[in-house]
């Protein structure tokens, strides 16, 4: 019966997170507010595209073995492109979001060329170079595009309607389930498709797949744009759910925040990385809230963060994915008895 249940438990979430803006539901100490008050729609939101961006990356990381630095950059390029297209150039949304995530891809095809000649840290050292480069550009305000160090708020006279006003967070929301939904869709065939398990045997040893004749440089830059493409949606998508964009985007501390949200979930597991970004961004909010009022380090939300990670990784070493691996063990251990038990009163019911 789980095995026939399985499959159907995605659509059934989708459905759930999909009607959860119709709830007056109140979960006091989860929430301020009820499950459709605009400010837990707005926290709901970004929880959702810190989930899908967790699991692009882990596309690069727990599925193709490729520790990359760098990927804030393909982020940043989503965010600032259609602000920089919606509020400078007076681009229509839709036309906008498009041309940035093109262009992105194409960066992404450009820039993994060049750090793909190279492997192991000498790549991740080179991503993180190009990603750098990104966020002194974006903080130097070039032409007065960007906005400098205030960052570049999101002009709503080019938006629709629909995504404009406090009233509207719900449809923000929604944008952000529909953002998650698509990376969900993407990674997922990817996995299971034939270079799904072409990108777990480069992980696990590149030198036999490259003996099977097929190009791990294609490969590899294959999964490499298809993750940064997947990272400038999200931009595009953060960038009208906090309704503009600043610097931090671009920075490595973004891109060190995917890994650990990949490593919290379980990397290259199949729900991990997304389970850890929502849980991350969920807790990234609620603890900035709730640490003005802890004494010390505690107020700190970085510390309280690090503090769990820690206790995580120590505790869970396979992310919040390996817990059912981990009772698998006691609940096969409780199976046998619990069949004799019910043996046993069988054979009582037919002796009495």
């Amino acid at each position: 019966m789980r095995a026939s249940v399985r499959p159907v438990l995605p659509v059934l979430a989708l459905v759930v997170a999909a009607l959860l803006p119709f709830s007056a539901l109140s979960v006091p100490g989860l929430f301020e507010g009820p499950l459709n008050s605009p400010g837990t729609l707005q926290l709901l939101a970004v929880c959702l595209v810190f989930g899908g961006l967790a699991l692009g990356y882990d596309l690069l990381f727990g599925r193709a073995g490729l520790l990359s630095f760098g990927h804030a950059l393909y982020i940043a390029a989503g965010a600032y492109g259609v602000s920089i297209l919606v509020s400078h150039y007076g681009w229509a949304l839709w036309s906008a979001a498009l041309v940035t995530v093109l262009a992105a891809a194409m960066l992404a095809a450009l820039l993994g060329a060049v750090a793909l000649q190279t492997s192991g840290i000498a790549f991740s050292m080179v991503t993180l170079a190009f990603a750098q480069v990104g966020h002194i550009a974006v903080s130097r305000d070039p032409g007065g595009l960007t906005g400098g160090e205030e960052g570049l708020p999101m002009l709503t006279a080019g938006l629709p309607s629909g995504l404009v006003g406090v009233m509207n967070t719900v449809n923000l929301y929604w944008l952000a389930l529909a953002f998650l939904t698509v990376v969900v869709i993407v990674v997922h065939s990817i996995d299971r498709a034939p270079l799904g398990r072409t990108l777990s045997g480069l992980r696990d040893d590149e030198r036999r797949v490259a003996v099977l004749g097929l190009s791990t440089f294609r490969l590899k830059l294959v999964a490499f744009v298809v993750a940064g493409a997947l990272a400038a949606l999200g931009g595009v998508t953060y960038a009208l759910v906090a309704g503009g964009v600043s610097p931090h985007v671009a920075s490595s501390e973004l891109t060190l925040s995917l890994i650990v949200m990949a490593v919290l979930g379980g990397a290259g597991t199949r729900w991990g990385a997304l389970l850890g970004g929502v849980l991350y961004a969920y807790l990234d909010q609620r603890l900035a809230r709730l640490g003005g009022s802890l004494p010390g380090p505690l107020g700190e939300p970085l510390f309280l963060l690090g503090t769990l990670f820690i206790l995580a990784v120590y505790f869970l070493p396979g992310g919040l994915a390996g817990l059912g691996s981990r009772w698998e063990p006691v609940r096969r251990a409780l199976r046998p008895a619990t069949t004799l038990d019910r043996n046993g009163e069988a054979q009582a019911v037919r002796q009495g």
